[in-house]
């Protein structure tokens, strides 16, 4: 079983991510709807995979991103940054603290899940 963290202030965005990703085969999915939430999950239940939004209101993604990269217990989980930004400059901060994917909102669910079945490693 695959354990995907879902990580957005939203929960539309986070509904809209899991339908996304709902044919990923023995994908089980975890919520979190702050930064802060989310390192509670990680600390509670291992991910192989995260999806994070950036803007977020009490901890932003990229601090998320920079935490789970310093703590040897996260720093190998696979992180998609999918957010509004649709800037360089934030795409190349995201890359650079971490994360594998970057991609932007509104996106294309069948480009999502295929990133996410490559860095789960079922292709």
């Amino acid at each position: 079983m695959k354990n995907v963290l879902i990580v957005d202030d939203s929960a539309t965005m986070r509904r809209m991510v899991m339908a996304s990703l709902g044919t990923l085969p023995e994908a089980k999915f975890d919520q979190a709807g702050s930064g802060l939430e989310a390192i509670e999950r990680l600390a509670v239940a291992a991910a192989d995979l995260m999806v994070l939004d950036l803007n977020m209101p009490d901890m932003h993604g990229l601090e998320v991103l920079r935490f789970m990269r310093k703590h040897p217990a996260f720093s190998r989980i696979p992180v998609i940054v999918l957010t509004t930004k649709d800037e360089e400059a934030s795409r190349a901060a995201a890359l650079e603290a971490g994360a594998a994917v970057y991609l932007t909102k509104p996106f294309q669910p069948a480009t999502l899940a295929a990133h996410s079945r490559q860095l789960l490693h079922l292709e």
